[in-house]
């Protein structure tokens, strides 16, 4: 098989067919750096063993070979990138892939770690997505194998209860449902990005053009518990990005608000001295360094997320 060579925005080509009515359409996708392979074809044989069958799979190999799966599984389309692009580079070439044909409807993105609990989550998304078309992004449930929900996969503020759902202003990008009408108005995932924020640059986008995006806690997804600083340069993306996301999203009186929140909050929170000088040096290149195109949001869409309870000054 060929590697394949993630294109510029203007180049995809893909082919946009208006959403049937009734039940949407499912793809899924996920991306993998080789290293998981067993969790890998588990969460393969949980999405076989779903309720409804999506109409295409895709499994991306982020700068890695793909292994020969299992006759047993459905069919799933490999694509394998010559180098690893990061969390948006890789979901973006999923993203390619699953809408080249038009006959997908709702984006399902899932961590090749995470595995899929129950068999009626794919039939729960349809039917809330058909119910709700102005429903743009499902956020799933992220809990550990005792079935905790650790208090940073809540995607909401002042709520410890991961059984509480609603309308929010981000989601988990562990597992999260995208309808693809969507994603026409909103753009791709940020490419800059590599990973960190990437999934709040989309909710702002969508919320921005109008869209909702709700966390269903019905929607499960069994995921090892870990912490984002296990990544080595955490503190620096995180930093990074999360100028980035102002600077391309927030109306200018809000930017230095916002960053000057998370500022005070990270030196309160950060106990590591090497932590602290990594995020010093990725916000530093944050201002630096281009971020991608500036669409800021309307200051209806403020208040708007001031409304769902978490203003974007925090």
């Amino acid at each position: 098989m060929t590697a394949y060579a993630q294109p510029q925005p203007e180049q995809r080509s893909r082919v946009q067919r208006p959403e049937p009515q009734g039940r949407p359409r499912l793809g899924v996708a996920v991306i993998t750096m080789g290293n998981r392979p067993r969790e890998l074809e588990a969460l393969l044989r949980s999405v076989a063993e779903q309720d409804v069958r999506p109409t295409r799979v895709v499994v991306v190999g982020n700068g890695t070979p793909l292994p020969e799966f299992p006759a047993t599984l459905p069919p799933v389309t490999k694509v394998e990138l010559d180098e690893n692009l990061g969390v948006t580079g890789g979901r973006n070439a999923a993203l390619d892939a699953l809408l080249a044909h038009g006959d997908v409807d709702v984006v399902i993105d899932l961590d090749d770690d995470g595995l899929l609990v129950g068999r009626d989550v794919f039939g729960r998304i349809q039917d809330l997505m058909a119910h709700d078309q102005g429903l743009g992004v499902l956020s799933f449930r992220i809990a550990d194998e005792t079935g905790h929900t650790q208090r940073r996969h809540v995607p909401r503020l002042r709520s410890r209860d991961p059984m509480r759902g609603g309308l929010t202003t981000t989601f988990l990008g562990g597992g999260h449902a995208l309808r693809t009408r969507m994603l026409e108005e909103t753009g791709d995932w940020p490419d800059e990005f590599f990973f960190a924020h990437e999934e709040t640059d989309l909710a702002w986008r969508a919320l921005d053009a109008g869209w909702k995006v709700r966390y269903a806690p019905e929607l499960l997804l069994q995921h090892p518990r870990t912490s984002p600083a296990r990544h080595a340069i955490y503190y620096r993306m995180t930093a990074r990005n999360r100028v980035w996301l102002a600077r391309r999203n927030l109306p200018l009186p809000l930017i230095p608000v916002y960053l000057g929140t998370w500022t005070l909050l990270t030196l309160l929170r950060t106990r590591s001295l090497v932590g602290l000088r990594a995020w010093a040096g990725g916000f530093a290149e944050g201002v630096q360094t281009p971020c991608g195109e500036r669409r800021p949001m309307r200051w209806r869409t403020v208040w708007r997320m001031t409304r769902l309870g978490r203003p974007p000054v925090i």
